[in-house]
């Protein structure tokens, strides 16, 4: 009996190391240890899930310390948008990689796509909207290691493509122009010439 307990354990022992070589081989850091802190790997970095998309910090005074700049991937899903924010300390320079959105901009917008940058301002109030059907990325990079962010409160917003009828009326607070869309924030709508503060 002894002899059979033996062997089964055995036996589970090996079928656990042969479907343990089945797997892919976990890849070891690239970056040398002389480089840690200087270099870092988007593959082994995590990632922050939104409702919106996702951000991936590559660079920032955590991840090197001493970084003088924050440097992230951000990813806005289709009809989704990052909440109305302002950094106060640090400017925010967005290059947008794929996709297509609508930046708010201290009461002003402005559509971008792909191959376009911005630079906002510290304690400019801003978001982005993704306007298309396909996820919008973006490269983002802040002037300071230790990026602060104030969170503007209010309802979190919802995109709709325009409705077709047109009108020029007040409803809920929020004057909608010319086609109506569905866009709706305190103190803010779109219509078709895009979103304006009210």
């Amino acid at each position: 009996m002894k002899r059979i307990i033996i062997a089964a354990l055995t036996l589970g022992l090996w079928i656990l190391g042969v479907a343990g070589d089945e797997k892919p081989p976990r890849q070891a850091s690239s970056i040398p240890a002389a480089w840690s802190g200087k270099v870092t790997d988007a593959a082994q970095l995590p990632v922050e899930q939104n409702a919106w998309g996702t951000l991936k910090w590559v660079c920032n005074e955590k991840l090197m310390p001493g970084a003088q700049q924050t440097v992230g991937l951000a990813t806005i899903l289709p009809g989704k948008h990052n909440p109305v924010h302002y950094h106060p300390n640090c400017e925010e320079v967005l290059f947008v990689i794929s996709g297509q959105g609508l930046q708010s901009y201290d009461g002003r917008t402005i559509p971008l796509k792909a191959g376009m940058t911005i630079r906002i301002p510290a304690k400019v109030k801003h978001n982005l909207v993704n306007t298309g059907t396909e996820p919008l990325r973006a490269l983002v990079s802040f002037s300071s290691g230790d990026r602060k962010t104030v969170w503007i409160e209010g309802q979190p917003a919802k995109y709709k493509p325009p409705a077709t009828h047109c009108t020029n009326r007040k409803q809920w607070g929020i004057r909608t122009n010319l086609c109506r869309g569905d866009y709706q924030q305190p103190g803010w709508t779109l219509a078709s010439s895009g979103i304006e503060r009210l």
